[in-house]
């Protein structure tokens, strides 16, 4: 039979229903307000009861009143007539993406649900999805992993940087380019000294600042005393003579800037004409180095 208007939304729809413990009593409290007992209907042990007054119950508001009392054991429920309207749940993976209003899912509701009763992670793997909220798209949720999200915050104040020194004295030959070896690191953060040198981390591309301070214990004259910032050890990248004629001690202090990729390593020699060179220890030989972008 066709309907004039609108067709009824009878898609899973439900009788909410009421079920009493049941006592001695004729009088019994709903949970929902009523007009009158002909908004319920009332079943006493599967039989079904009159409504109305001088019959089997009346009711008003939340107020149900029995003819006779019932009995203890007897099974007592009602029926809401004029609460028929989508009481049940759709069955799972019925609703589709057209059934749901535009924006009837806030950003904060789909965030109060993958939050609420999640656990709160200390740390996170590289490959781990993090949800973004695209502003230049109303606030679309995107997802990405947590490797591409930390490479494209790019620099983060503080979180490449180092210094480091000698414990004791180095021993440089005459007419050779040596190495110098720091053993003594007043902090690393990011973990990026090692072996002598700074390495690159993964995802660390970027300009670095480099200053590198090294001074002997004897008086080098002229420009026989030459000190270099080197980057993957293919040659001096930067380099300075000194100028230590006259002075107790020879030395140099130098600053470089380089723009580096991950892998990419930097360390420090020295190369002298002069002999036999203690470079000294302590804060007379320094590297120090961070990540300006």
């Amino acid at each position: 039979m066709a309907y004039i208007g609108n067709t009824p939304a009878e898609n899973y729809a439900s009788f909410l229903t009421e079920t009493f413990s049941v006592s001695a009593t004729a009088s019994y409290t709903l949970s929902h307000a009523v007009s009158n007992e002909n908004d319920i209907r009332l079943v006493i042990n599967g039989v079904v009861q009159q409504p109305g007054s001088g019959k089997a119950y009346t009711a008003s508001g939340t107020t149900l009143t029995l003819t006779s009392a019932t009995a203890s054991g007897d099974v007592m429920y009602c029926v809401y007539l004029g609460r028929a309207l989508q009481t049940v749940n759709p069955p799972n993976a019925s609703v589709g993406t057209a059934q749901l209003a535009s924006e009837a899912v806030t950003n904060a509701k789909v965030a109060s649900t993958i939050i609420t009763g999640q656990t709160a992670e200390t740390s996170i793997a590289t490959d781990d999805l993090i949800l973004l909220s695209d502003t230049s798209a109303s606030g679309a949720l995107k997802k990405m992993t947590r490797a591409n999200f930390v490479s494209g915050l790019g620099s983060v104040a503080g979180e490449l940087a180092f210094r480091v020194t000698k414990s004791g004295a180095q021993t440089i030959s005459s007419g050779t380019t040596t190495v110098i070896t720091f053993d003594t690191e007043t902090f690393d953060i990011g973990s990026g000294f090692a072996s002598n040198k700074f390495t690159v981390p993964s995802g660390k591309d970027g300009v670095y600042f480099f200053h590198f301070l090294v001074i002997t214990n004897e008086n080098i004259g002229g420009d026989k005393f030459q000190a270099s910032i080197r980057v993957n050890g293919g040659g001096v990248s930067f380099t300075a003579n000194s100028g230590g004629s006259g002075s107790y001690r020879a030395g140099n202090t130098l600053s470089a800037l380089a723009n580096l990729s991950a892998g990419d390593y930097v360390d420090c020699d020295v190369f002298q004409q002069h002999g036999t060179v203690t470079i000294s220890g302590g804060s007379f030989c320094t590297f120090q180095g961070f990540r300006i972008s």
